[in-house]
Protein backbone atom coordinates (compact mmCIF):
# COMPACT_ATOMS: atom_id res chain seq x y z
CA UNK A 1 0.00 0.00 0.00
CA UNK A 2 1.60 3.69 -1.22
CA UNK A 3 1.10 6.69 1.23
CA UNK A 4 -0.66 9.33 -1.09
CA UNK A 5 0.51 12.89 -1.21
CA UNK A 6 -3.14 14.32 -0.58
CA UNK A 7 -1.84 16.37 2.68
CA UNK A 8 -3.27 16.53 5.97
CA UNK A 9 -6.80 15.25 6.61
CA UNK A 10 -6.87 14.25 2.65
CA UNK A 11 -8.00 17.86 1.64
CA UNK A 12 -5.90 17.55 -1.68
CA UNK A 13 -7.56 14.55 -2.18
CA UNK A 14 -11.16 16.20 -1.89
CA UNK A 15 -10.15 18.61 -4.15
CA UNK A 16 -9.03 16.47 -6.78
CA UNK A 17 -12.17 14.76 -6.62
CA UNK A 18 -14.18 17.99 -6.75
CA UNK A 19 -12.00 18.78 -9.82
CA UNK A 20 -12.73 15.42 -11.11
CA UNK A 21 -16.47 15.84 -11.00
CA UNK A 22 -15.69 19.65 -12.33
CA UNK A 23 -14.61 18.10 -15.53
CA UNK A 24 -17.08 15.31 -15.69
CA UNK A 25 -19.94 17.63 -15.43
CA UNK A 26 -18.77 20.28 -17.66
CA UNK A 27 -17.46 18.06 -20.61
CA UNK A 28 -20.73 18.61 -22.59
CA UNK A 29 -20.68 22.45 -21.58
CA UNK A 30 -17.01 23.54 -22.21
CA UNK A 31 -14.75 23.36 -24.73
CA UNK A 32 -12.36 20.32 -24.49
CA UNK A 33 -9.66 22.91 -24.49
CA UNK A 34 -10.41 24.74 -21.83
CA UNK A 35 -10.55 21.64 -19.40
CA UNK A 36 -7.15 19.91 -20.51
CA UNK A 37 -5.37 21.48 -18.63
CA UNK A 38 -7.49 19.96 -15.22
CA UNK A 39 -7.06 17.08 -17.23
CA UNK A 40 -3.90 16.45 -17.21
CA UNK A 41 -3.11 17.90 -13.24
CA UNK A 42 -5.77 15.15 -12.95
CA UNK A 43 -3.80 12.63 -14.61
CA UNK A 44 -0.30 13.83 -13.03
CA UNK A 45 -2.08 13.69 -9.19
CA UNK A 46 -3.52 9.79 -10.23
CA UNK A 47 -0.09 8.62 -11.60
CA UNK A 48 1.84 10.27 -8.20
CA UNK A 49 -0.65 8.86 -6.03
CA UNK A 50 0.31 4.93 -7.19
CA UNK A 51 3.84 6.49 -6.43
CA UNK A 52 5.05 6.55 -3.15
CA UNK A 53 5.81 10.10 -0.75
CA UNK A 54 8.93 8.58 0.71
CA UNK A 55 10.77 9.65 -2.26
CA UNK A 56 10.71 13.28 -3.30
CA UNK A 57 11.86 14.35 -6.53
CA UNK A 58 13.75 17.98 -6.61
CA UNK A 59 14.87 19.44 -10.23
CA UNK A 60 17.79 21.74 -10.46
CA UNK A 61 16.90 24.21 -13.18
CA UNK A 62 18.75 27.03 -14.75
CA UNK A 63 20.33 28.95 -17.76
CA UNK A 64 23.38 28.05 -19.56
CA UNK A 65 26.60 28.75 -17.23
CA UNK A 66 24.55 29.00 -14.19
CA UNK A 67 26.15 26.44 -12.67
CA UNK A 68 23.60 24.19 -12.24
CA UNK A 69 25.62 20.72 -12.76
CA UNK A 70 28.57 22.08 -10.41
CA UNK A 71 25.93 22.23 -7.96
CA UNK A 72 24.38 19.30 -8.72
CA UNK A 73 28.06 17.58 -8.37
CA UNK A 74 28.68 19.37 -4.65
CA UNK A 75 24.77 18.35 -3.37
CA UNK A 76 25.85 14.48 -4.68
CA UNK A 77 29.52 14.87 -3.11
CA UNK A 78 30.63 13.23 -6.45
CA UNK A 79 31.30 14.31 -10.47
CA UNK A 80 27.89 12.33 -11.64
CA UNK A 81 27.02 15.23 -13.91
CA UNK A 82 29.26 16.49 -16.67
CA UNK A 83 30.00 20.49 -15.80
CA UNK A 84 32.21 22.35 -18.27
CA UNK A 85 32.53 25.27 -20.37
CA UNK A 86 31.12 23.75 -23.72
CA UNK A 87 27.88 25.00 -24.39
CA UNK A 88 25.12 23.51 -23.17
CA UNK A 89 26.31 20.50 -21.31
CA UNK A 90 24.06 18.86 -20.02
CA UNK A 91 21.88 17.07 -22.97
CA UNK A 92 19.65 15.30 -20.69
CA UNK A 93 18.38 15.02 -17.90
CA UNK A 94 20.74 13.20 -14.92
CA UNK A 95 19.20 11.87 -11.16
CA UNK A 96 21.05 11.13 -7.77
CA UNK A 97 19.26 8.82 -5.59
CA UNK A 98 19.98 8.90 -1.91
CA UNK A 99 18.19 5.20 -0.89
CA UNK A 100 15.17 5.89 1.50
CA UNK A 101 15.80 2.04 3.10
CA UNK A 102 12.03 1.36 2.23
CA UNK A 103 11.31 -2.13 0.45
CA UNK A 104 10.00 0.27 -2.29
CA UNK A 105 12.53 1.86 -4.50
CA UNK A 106 12.81 4.86 -6.55
CA UNK A 107 12.09 3.24 -9.62
CA UNK A 108 8.80 3.85 -10.57
CA UNK A 109 9.42 7.91 -9.91
CA UNK A 110 12.01 8.11 -11.94
CA UNK A 111 10.49 5.68 -14.99
CA UNK A 112 7.81 8.20 -14.76
CA UNK A 113 9.92 11.24 -15.07
CA UNK A 114 11.33 9.68 -18.07
CA UNK A 115 15.47 8.97 -16.68
CA UNK A 116 16.73 6.54 -19.02
CA UNK A 117 18.87 4.12 -17.21
CA UNK A 118 22.25 5.48 -17.94
CA UNK A 119 21.21 8.73 -16.40
CA UNK A 120 20.49 7.51 -13.33
CA UNK A 121 22.58 7.60 -10.07
CA UNK A 122 23.06 6.80 -6.75
CA UNK A 123 24.67 8.94 -4.17
CA UNK A 124 28.21 7.65 -2.72
CA UNK A 125 28.22 9.84 0.12
CA UNK A 126 25.90 8.95 2.51
CA UNK A 127 23.75 11.73 4.36
CA UNK A 128 20.76 10.81 6.25
CA UNK A 129 19.48 14.13 5.84
CA UNK A 130 18.87 13.58 2.24
CA UNK A 131 17.38 10.30 2.63
CA UNK A 132 14.46 9.61 0.04
CA UNK A 133 15.74 12.55 -1.98
CA UNK A 134 15.86 12.28 -6.27
CA UNK A 135 17.77 15.20 -7.31
CA UNK A 136 17.82 15.59 -11.01
CA UNK A 137 19.92 17.56 -13.22
CA UNK A 138 18.31 19.35 -16.12
CA UNK A 139 19.34 20.62 -19.26
CA UNK A 140 19.60 24.58 -20.34
CA UNK A 141 16.35 25.89 -20.01
CA UNK A 142 17.43 28.79 -22.89
CA UNK A 143 19.41 25.99 -24.44
CA UNK A 144 19.79 26.85 -28.50
CA UNK A 145 18.40 23.12 -28.91
CA UNK A 146 14.40 22.90 -28.52
CA UNK A 147 14.34 19.20 -27.46
CA UNK A 148 16.46 20.29 -24.66
CA UNK A 149 13.84 22.99 -23.33
CA UNK A 150 11.05 20.62 -24.38
CA UNK A 151 12.16 18.19 -21.91
CA UNK A 152 12.77 20.91 -19.36
CA UNK A 153 9.10 21.66 -19.69
CA UNK A 154 8.26 18.26 -19.38
CA UNK A 155 10.16 17.38 -16.44
CA UNK A 156 9.19 20.88 -14.59
CA UNK A 157 5.64 19.38 -14.74
CA UNK A 158 6.22 15.89 -12.61
CA UNK A 159 8.82 17.07 -9.78
CA UNK A 160 7.99 17.64 -6.83
CA UNK A 161 10.19 20.44 -6.23
CA UNK A 162 12.53 22.77 -8.27
CA UNK A 163 16.01 24.60 -7.35
CA UNK A 164 16.03 27.47 -9.28
CA UNK A 165 20.11 28.34 -10.38
CA UNK A 166 20.95 31.53 -11.25
CA UNK A 167 24.16 33.63 -11.67
CA UNK A 168 25.36 37.06 -10.79
CA UNK A 169 24.94 38.17 -14.49
CA UNK A 170 21.65 36.53 -15.56
CA UNK A 171 19.56 36.40 -12.31
CA UNK A 172 17.55 38.98 -13.85
CA UNK A 173 17.04 37.36 -17.59
CA UNK A 174 13.31 38.29 -18.49
CA UNK A 175 13.16 34.52 -19.69
CA UNK A 176 13.91 33.00 -16.53
CA UNK A 177 11.85 35.61 -14.93
CA UNK A 178 8.27 36.02 -17.53
CA UNK A 179 8.14 32.12 -18.67
CA UNK A 180 9.02 30.13 -15.76
CA UNK A 181 9.09 32.20 -12.56
CA UNK A 182 5.59 33.63 -13.22
CA UNK A 183 4.44 30.32 -14.04
CA UNK A 184 5.36 29.28 -11.24
CA UNK A 185 4.58 31.46 -8.80
CA UNK A 186 1.96 29.63 -7.03
CA UNK A 187 4.41 26.82 -5.89
CA UNK A 188 6.54 28.86 -4.18
CA UNK A 189 6.70 26.60 -0.83
CA UNK A 190 8.17 23.85 -3.41
CA UNK A 191 10.87 26.42 -4.93
CA UNK A 192 14.41 27.30 -3.50
CA UNK A 193 15.81 30.12 -5.25
CA UNK A 194 19.23 29.96 -5.38
CA UNK A 195 22.43 32.38 -6.28
CA UNK A 196 25.22 30.54 -7.34
CA UNK A 197 29.09 31.78 -7.65
CA UNK A 198 28.53 34.03 -5.22
CA UNK A 199 32.23 33.91 -4.75
CA UNK A 200 32.56 36.04 -7.78
CA UNK A 201 30.78 39.32 -6.09
CA UNK A 202 32.09 41.02 -2.81
CA UNK A 203 30.81 40.47 0.36
CA UNK A 204 28.20 43.52 0.32
CA UNK A 205 27.50 43.00 -3.37
CA UNK A 206 25.85 39.90 -2.31
CA UNK A 207 23.23 40.98 -0.20
CA UNK A 208 22.65 43.86 -3.04
CA UNK A 209 21.87 41.49 -5.41
CA UNK A 210 20.17 38.92 -3.08
CA UNK A 211 17.86 42.15 -2.71
CA UNK A 212 17.51 43.04 -6.11
CA UNK A 213 16.31 39.49 -6.90
CA UNK A 214 13.79 39.28 -3.87
CA UNK A 215 12.32 42.76 -5.59
CA UNK A 216 11.86 41.17 -8.79
CA UNK A 217 10.39 37.96 -7.37
CA UNK A 218 7.64 39.66 -5.57
CA UNK A 219 7.06 41.86 -8.69
CA UNK A 220 6.33 38.47 -10.59
CA UNK A 221 3.75 37.45 -7.62
CA UNK A 222 6.33 34.68 -5.88
CA UNK A 223 5.76 34.42 -2.37
CA UNK A 224 8.73 34.27 -0.18
CA UNK A 225 9.53 32.66 2.72
CA UNK A 226 10.42 35.16 5.30
CA UNK A 227 9.54 36.14 8.76
CA UNK A 228 8.51 32.34 9.26
CA UNK A 229 5.83 32.64 6.59
CA UNK A 230 5.78 30.19 3.48
CA UNK A 231 7.34 31.04 0.47
CA UNK A 232 10.31 30.30 -1.76
CA UNK A 233 13.82 30.31 0.24
CA UNK A 234 16.59 32.61 -1.31
CA UNK A 235 20.13 31.98 -0.34
CA UNK A 236 23.81 32.55 -2.44
CA UNK A 237 25.66 29.90 -2.46
CA UNK A 238 29.18 28.75 -4.39
CA UNK A 239 28.98 25.69 -5.74
CA UNK A 240 33.02 25.38 -6.79
CA UNK A 241 34.00 26.95 -3.07
CA UNK A 242 31.27 25.06 -0.99
CA UNK A 243 29.96 28.37 0.77
CA UNK A 244 26.18 27.92 1.14
CA UNK A 245 25.70 24.72 0.09
CA UNK A 246 25.50 22.99 3.96
CA UNK A 247 22.73 25.40 4.39
CA UNK A 248 20.83 24.23 0.97
CA UNK A 249 21.59 20.52 1.75
CA UNK A 250 19.93 21.41 4.87
CA UNK A 251 16.52 23.35 3.24
CA UNK A 252 16.83 20.30 0.67
CA UNK A 253 16.90 18.17 3.76
CA UNK A 254 14.14 20.07 5.74
CA UNK A 255 12.07 19.24 2.70
CA UNK A 256 12.73 15.98 2.06
CA UNK A 257 12.26 15.04 5.35
CA UNK A 258 8.68 16.75 5.96
CA UNK A 259 7.62 14.08 2.79
CA UNK A 260 4.54 16.90 1.32
CA UNK A 261 6.69 17.93 -1.48
CA UNK A 262 4.33 16.22 -3.80
CA UNK A 263 1.47 17.21 -1.77
CA UNK A 264 1.96 20.60 -1.98
CA UNK A 265 3.17 20.61 -5.65
CA UNK A 266 -0.24 18.58 -6.73
CA UNK A 267 -2.26 21.62 -4.35
CA UNK A 268 0.19 24.43 -6.27
CA UNK A 269 -1.27 22.86 -9.33
CA UNK A 270 -4.89 22.28 -8.51
CA UNK A 271 -4.97 26.03 -7.22
CA UNK A 272 -3.59 27.30 -10.93
CA UNK A 273 -6.05 24.85 -12.49
CA UNK A 274 -8.71 26.78 -10.28
CA UNK A 275 -7.29 30.29 -10.79
CA UNK A 276 -7.72 29.66 -14.60
CA UNK A 277 -10.92 28.22 -14.81
CA UNK A 278 -12.45 30.62 -12.45
CA UNK A 279 -13.97 33.08 -15.11
CA UNK A 280 -15.53 29.98 -16.62
CA UNK A 281 -17.65 29.13 -13.32
CA UNK A 282 -17.70 32.57 -11.66
CA UNK A 283 -19.09 35.54 -13.76
CA UNK A 284 -16.76 38.85 -12.46
CA UNK A 285 -20.19 40.33 -11.16
CA UNK A 286 -20.02 40.54 -7.60
CA UNK A 287 -23.77 39.45 -7.11
CA UNK A 288 -24.39 36.01 -7.56
CA UNK A 289 -27.02 34.89 -11.11
CA UNK A 290 -30.67 34.97 -9.60
CA UNK A 291 -31.94 32.02 -11.54
CA UNK A 292 -35.16 31.56 -12.12
CA UNK A 293 -36.77 34.59 -10.24
CA UNK A 294 -40.48 34.38 -9.04
CA UNK A 295 -40.68 37.47 -11.23
CA UNK A 296 -39.08 35.93 -14.37
CA UNK A 297 -41.42 33.18 -14.43
CA UNK A 298 -44.34 35.57 -13.85
CA UNK A 299 -43.42 37.33 -16.86
CA UNK A 300 -42.84 34.29 -18.50
CA UNK A 301 -46.58 33.00 -18.21
CA UNK A 302 -47.68 36.09 -18.46
CA UNK A 303 -46.25 36.21 -22.54
CA UNK A 304 -47.74 32.98 -22.42
CA UNK A 305 -50.90 33.94 -21.73
CA UNK A 306 -51.13 36.69 -24.29
CA UNK A 307 -49.38 34.46 -27.17
CA UNK A 308 -52.60 32.14 -26.47
CA UNK A 309 -55.44 35.22 -25.93
CA UNK A 310 -55.79 34.42 -22.32
CA UNK A 311 -57.75 37.99 -21.38
CA UNK A 312 -59.56 37.90 -24.88
CA UNK A 313 -60.59 34.13 -23.86
CA UNK A 314 -62.01 35.64 -20.65
CA UNK A 315 -63.73 38.35 -21.88
CA UNK A 316 -65.35 35.98 -24.43
CA UNK A 317 -66.51 33.74 -22.49
CA UNK A 318 -67.90 36.52 -20.31
CA UNK A 319 -70.00 38.16 -22.70
CA UNK A 320 -71.05 34.46 -24.26
CA UNK A 321 -72.90 34.01 -20.17
CA UNK A 322 -74.87 37.54 -20.65
CA UNK A 323 -75.79 36.67 -24.37
CA UNK A 324 -76.99 33.52 -22.99
CA UNK A 325 -78.69 35.07 -20.30
CA UNK A 326 -80.14 37.40 -22.70
CA UNK A 327 -81.81 34.64 -24.40
CA UNK A 328 -82.80 32.63 -20.87
CA UNK A 329 -84.17 36.05 -19.40
CA UNK A 330 -85.46 38.37 -22.10
CA UNK A 331 -88.57 39.88 -22.98
CA UNK A 332 -89.88 37.16 -25.92
CA UNK A 333 -90.71 40.44 -27.99
CA UNK A 334 -86.87 41.04 -27.90
CA UNK A 335 -85.86 37.40 -28.75
CA UNK A 336 -88.32 37.95 -31.87
CA UNK A 337 -86.63 41.20 -32.62
CA UNK A 338 -83.57 39.34 -32.72
CA UNK A 339 -84.39 36.11 -34.94
CA UNK A 340 -86.19 38.87 -37.76
CA UNK A 341 -82.42 40.67 -37.58
CA UNK A 342 -80.81 37.62 -38.16
CA UNK A 343 -83.03 36.48 -40.94
CA UNK A 344 -83.00 39.79 -42.78
CA UNK A 345 -78.98 39.32 -42.63
CA UNK A 346 -79.02 36.08 -43.77
CA UNK A 347 -81.22 37.13 -46.56
CA UNK A 348 -78.60 39.72 -47.71
CA UNK A 349 -75.80 37.70 -47.72
CA UNK A 350 -74.14 38.14 -43.91
CA UNK A 351 -73.95 34.76 -41.70
CA UNK A 352 -76.09 34.90 -39.19
CA UNK A 353 -73.75 36.15 -35.68
CA UNK A 354 -73.99 32.35 -34.38
CA UNK A 355 -73.30 30.63 -37.04
CA UNK A 356 -70.02 32.67 -37.74
CA UNK A 357 -69.15 32.37 -34.13
CA UNK A 358 -69.52 28.37 -34.08
CA UNK A 359 -67.48 28.89 -37.27
CA UNK A 360 -64.87 30.72 -35.31
CA UNK A 361 -65.37 27.94 -32.97
CA UNK A 362 -64.39 25.16 -35.23
CA UNK A 363 -61.08 26.34 -36.67
CA UNK A 364 -57.97 26.02 -35.09
CA UNK A 365 -56.60 27.79 -32.22
CA UNK A 366 -54.60 30.84 -33.29
CA UNK A 367 -51.47 31.13 -31.22
CA UNK A 368 -49.13 34.60 -31.69
CA UNK A 369 -45.97 32.90 -32.18
CA UNK A 370 -43.95 36.13 -32.26
CA UNK A 371 -45.31 36.77 -28.61
CA UNK A 372 -44.02 32.92 -27.63
CA UNK A 373 -40.47 33.47 -29.22
CA UNK A 374 -40.37 36.75 -27.09
CA UNK A 375 -41.67 35.17 -23.75
CA UNK A 376 -38.74 32.63 -24.51
CA UNK A 377 -36.09 34.95 -25.20
CA UNK A 378 -37.12 37.39 -22.66
CA UNK A 379 -37.15 34.15 -19.13
CA UNK A 380 -34.05 32.75 -21.21
CA UNK A 381 -32.02 36.42 -20.61
CA UNK A 382 -33.37 36.88 -17.40
CA UNK A 383 -32.12 33.02 -16.40
CA UNK A 384 -28.64 33.47 -17.92
CA UNK A 385 -28.11 37.10 -16.18
CA UNK A 386 -25.11 36.76 -14.38
CA UNK A 387 -24.05 33.68 -15.20
CA UNK A 388 -20.42 33.08 -16.71
CA UNK A 389 -20.49 33.22 -21.09
CA UNK A 390 -20.66 28.95 -21.27
CA UNK A 391 -23.34 28.47 -19.02
CA UNK A 392 -25.45 31.07 -20.17
CA UNK A 393 -24.96 29.81 -23.53
CA UNK A 394 -26.08 26.78 -22.19
CA UNK A 395 -29.37 28.22 -20.41
CA UNK A 396 -30.19 29.86 -23.74
CA UNK A 397 -29.77 26.59 -25.85
CA UNK A 398 -31.95 24.81 -23.62
CA UNK A 399 -34.91 27.73 -23.84
CA UNK A 400 -34.19 27.91 -27.64
CA UNK A 401 -34.71 24.14 -27.77
CA UNK A 402 -37.64 24.19 -26.24
CA UNK A 403 -39.47 26.84 -27.42
CA UNK A 404 -39.27 25.82 -30.89
CA UNK A 405 -41.80 23.56 -30.40
CA UNK A 406 -43.66 25.64 -27.56
CA UNK A 407 -45.82 27.24 -30.47
CA UNK A 408 -47.54 23.89 -31.41
CA UNK A 409 -47.53 22.37 -28.05
CA UNK A 410 -49.43 25.16 -27.13
CA UNK A 411 -52.11 25.01 -30.18
CA UNK A 412 -52.30 21.11 -29.88
CA UNK A 413 -53.02 22.28 -26.07
CA UNK A 414 -55.80 24.27 -27.03
CA UNK A 415 -57.33 22.14 -29.78
CA UNK A 416 -57.69 19.40 -27.17
CA UNK A 417 -58.58 21.10 -23.90
CA UNK A 418 -61.81 23.43 -25.90
CA UNK A 419 -63.60 26.01 -23.60
CA UNK A 420 -66.76 24.47 -22.34
CA UNK A 421 -69.92 26.05 -22.35
CA UNK A 422 -71.28 28.34 -19.51
CA UNK A 423 -73.75 26.52 -16.86
CA UNK A 424 -77.46 27.18 -16.89
CA UNK A 425 -78.56 28.29 -13.87
CA UNK A 426 -81.97 27.48 -12.29
CA UNK A 427 -83.23 31.27 -12.07
CA UNK A 428 -83.07 31.35 -15.88
CA UNK A 429 -85.68 29.31 -15.97
CA UNK A 430 -87.56 30.42 -13.56
CA UNK A 431 -87.04 34.22 -15.55
CA UNK A 432 -88.35 32.59 -18.65
CA UNK A 433 -91.37 31.26 -16.27
CA UNK A 434 -91.74 34.76 -15.15
CA UNK A 435 -91.56 36.58 -19.00
CA UNK A 436 -93.82 33.88 -20.13
CA UNK A 437 -96.60 34.90 -17.58
CA UNK A 438 -95.88 38.51 -18.54
CA UNK A 439 -96.48 37.86 -21.98
CA UNK A 440 -99.98 36.13 -21.54
CA UNK A 441 -100.83 38.68 -18.93
CA UNK A 442 -100.04 41.09 -21.84
CA UNK A 443 -102.50 39.14 -24.41
CA UNK A 444 -104.93 38.37 -21.85
CA UNK A 445 -104.90 42.77 -21.10
CA UNK A 446 -105.26 43.53 -24.88
CA UNK A 447 -108.00 40.42 -26.12
CA UNK A 448 -109.89 41.96 -22.71
CA UNK A 449 -109.51 45.88 -23.92
CA UNK A 450 -110.59 44.51 -27.41
CA UNK A 451 -113.81 42.89 -26.35
CA UNK A 452 -114.57 46.09 -24.37
CA UNK A 453 -113.88 48.26 -27.50
CA UNK A 454 -116.19 46.13 -29.84
CA UNK A 455 -119.15 46.84 -27.15
CA UNK A 456 -118.99 43.29 -25.51
CA UNK A 457 -119.60 43.65 -21.52
CA UNK A 458 -116.90 42.68 -19.85
CA UNK A 459 -116.57 42.57 -15.80
CA UNK A 460 -114.38 45.83 -14.95
CA UNK A 461 -112.72 48.88 -16.62
CA UNK A 462 -108.91 49.35 -15.58
CA UNK A 463 -108.13 45.71 -14.71
CA UNK A 464 -107.51 44.98 -18.39
CA UNK A 465 -105.50 48.27 -18.59
CA UNK A 466 -103.67 47.11 -15.85
CA UNK A 467 -102.59 43.79 -17.65
CA UNK A 468 -101.74 45.29 -20.31
CA UNK A 469 -99.39 47.94 -19.26
CA UNK A 470 -98.31 45.13 -15.92
CA UNK A 471 -97.34 43.03 -18.43
CA UNK A 472 -95.42 45.47 -21.26
CA UNK A 473 -93.26 47.11 -18.54
CA UNK A 474 -92.75 44.01 -16.16
CA UNK A 475 -90.80 42.38 -19.21
CA UNK A 476 -88.44 44.81 -19.83
CA UNK A 477 -87.98 45.46 -16.22
CA UNK A 478 -87.30 41.38 -15.60
CA UNK A 479 -85.13 41.57 -18.26
CA UNK A 480 -83.12 44.47 -17.08
CA UNK A 481 -82.64 42.93 -13.28
CA UNK A 482 -81.94 39.43 -15.03
CA UNK A 483 -78.84 41.21 -17.05
CA UNK A 484 -77.88 43.12 -13.50
CA UNK A 485 -77.71 39.92 -11.53
CA UNK A 486 -76.14 37.99 -14.44
CA UNK A 487 -72.99 40.43 -14.59
CA UNK A 488 -71.28 39.00 -11.53
CA UNK A 489 -71.56 35.46 -12.61
CA UNK A 490 -70.20 36.69 -15.68
CA UNK A 491 -67.54 38.27 -14.80
CA UNK A 492 -66.44 35.18 -12.52
CA UNK A 493 -67.22 32.76 -15.71
CA UNK A 494 -64.86 34.97 -17.60
CA UNK A 495 -62.26 34.89 -15.34
CA UNK A 496 -62.45 31.18 -14.48
CA UNK A 497 -62.36 30.99 -18.43
CA UNK A 498 -58.79 33.41 -18.57
CA UNK A 499 -57.21 31.52 -15.70
CA UNK A 500 -57.68 28.00 -17.43
CA UNK A 501 -56.03 29.10 -20.75
CA UNK A 502 -53.23 30.82 -18.55
CA UNK A 503 -52.46 27.26 -16.69
CA UNK A 504 -52.96 25.53 -20.13
CA UNK A 505 -50.42 28.30 -20.91
CA UNK A 506 -48.04 28.04 -17.87
CA UNK A 507 -48.12 23.77 -18.15
CA UNK A 508 -47.14 23.91 -21.33
CA UNK A 509 -44.35 26.16 -20.98
CA UNK A 510 -43.31 24.79 -17.85
CA UNK A 511 -42.44 21.24 -19.67
CA UNK A 512 -41.02 22.63 -22.55
CA UNK A 513 -38.69 25.78 -21.38
CA UNK A 514 -38.75 26.29 -17.67
CA UNK A 515 -38.02 22.70 -16.61
CA UNK A 516 -34.61 22.60 -19.02
CA UNK A 517 -33.61 25.84 -18.26
CA UNK A 518 -33.76 24.75 -14.39
CA UNK A 519 -32.18 21.54 -15.54
CA UNK A 520 -29.20 23.79 -16.90
CA UNK A 521 -28.98 26.50 -13.52
CA UNK A 522 -29.13 23.12 -11.73
CA UNK A 523 -26.20 21.67 -13.24
CA UNK A 524 -24.18 25.00 -13.10
CA UNK A 525 -25.31 25.09 -8.96
CA UNK A 526 -23.28 21.89 -9.09
CA UNK A 527 -20.47 22.52 -11.03
CA UNK A 528 -20.22 25.45 -8.70
CA UNK A 529 -20.11 24.07 -6.00
CA UNK A 530 -17.64 21.70 -7.14
CA UNK A 531 -15.54 24.61 -8.08
CA UNK A 532 -15.68 25.99 -4.64
CA UNK A 533 -14.30 23.28 -3.20
CA UNK A 534 -11.82 22.41 -5.62
CA UNK A 535 -10.37 26.15 -5.42
CA UNK A 536 -10.19 26.16 -1.50
CA UNK A 537 -7.38 25.57 0.37
CA UNK A 538 -9.47 24.03 2.58
CA UNK A 539 -11.10 21.78 0.74
CA UNK A 540 -14.36 23.61 1.25
CA UNK A 541 -14.23 22.98 4.52
CA UNK A 542 -15.78 26.36 5.32
CA UNK A 543 -18.86 25.86 3.07
CA UNK A 544 -17.25 28.47 0.31
CA UNK A 545 -18.31 31.38 2.72
CA UNK A 546 -19.01 34.34 0.15
CA UNK A 547 -19.07 32.39 -3.32
CA UNK A 548 -22.29 30.73 -2.92
CA UNK A 549 -25.15 30.62 -5.70
CA UNK A 550 -28.87 31.33 -4.62
CA UNK A 551 -30.49 29.45 -7.58
CA UNK A 552 -33.49 28.50 -8.01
Amino acid sequence: MTETPTGDDGTLRVRLGALRELVGLSRTRLDGEVLAEAGRVLDEAAARERLPTTYTAVAIAGATGSGKSTLFNALAGAQLSEAGVRRPTTATAVSCTWDAGREQGPDGLLERLGIPARARRRAHVVDTTLRGLILLDLPDHDSVDTAHRDQVDRLLSLVDAVIWVVDPEKYADAVLHERYLRAFAGHAEVSLIVLNQADRLPGEAVEAVLDDLRRLLDERGLALGEHGEPGAGVLAVSALTGDGVAELRRQVGELVAARTAAGRRLAADVDGVARRLGPVYIADDADAPAGLTARAREEFEDGLAAAVGASAGGQAAERAWLRRADRACGTPWAQVARRLAAHQAERRGEPPALAAKRLRAAGPPVVARAAVDQAVRQVAADAADGLPRPWARAVRDAARRGGEGLPRALETALERNPAAPPPRPRWWSVAGVGQAVLLAAQFLGLCWLVTAFVGQPVVGRWLPLALLVGGSVGGPLLAWGCRAAARGPARAWGQQEEWRLRRLAADRGHTQVLEPVAAELMRYREVRERYVIAASADGGKDGGAGVSVPIR
